[in-house]
């Protein structure tokens, strides 16, 4: 079997989230057809110090969880909610138990901890460097044939 290669990208330091906390993250993705669309995600890091990642939006009408407030979670923090209609989702799974979308779950984003990162797996991300490579295959670039006469 052949090596994938997996894509990772640093989202934050693991520290930069506070146990039992949770940060929103405005991220760009690469879409089949190669064209960049908004990937808004939220990490959360609970206090027993595990991190999980969904897709920053509510699977009832679309919104952002913490559209408004900018919280993401229940008053008690025991559960993600959205902000908007009371979506009540488990951390750990996702998934919805109580709200418009229930038995719904949220999107799950693969996330590992690495050299002090916390990191998106898999995910093809638009690289925020502003200027974009040169050497990078485009479709603008024309290929030119020489032929000899």
């Amino acid at each position: 079997m052949g090596s994938q290669e997996v894509e990772v990208f640093s989202v934050c330091h693991a520290d930069a989230i506070e146990r039992g906390d949770a940060k929103g993250f405005s991220l760009s993705r690469i879409d089949e057809s190669g064209e960049s669309r908004p990937f808004p995600i939220v990490v959360v890091r609970t206090f027993g110090n595990d991190y999980h990642g969904y897709v920053n939006r509510c699977p009832h009408d679309g919104v952002w969880l913490n559209i408004g407030s900018g919280e993401f979670f229940s008053s008690d923090r025991a559960f993600i909610r959205c902000g908007r209609h009371g979506a009540t989702f488990e951390i750990d799974s996702g998934f919805c138990i109580d709200g418009p979308c229930n038995g719904k779950a949220l999107e799950p984003v693969a996330l590992a901890v690495v050299d002090g990162d916390v990191c998106l797996c898999g995910v093809k991300l638009v690289e925020d460097n502003g200027l974009p490579d040169p050497f990078e295959d485009g479709d603008e670039t024309m290929d030119i044939m020489i032929h000899p006469d």
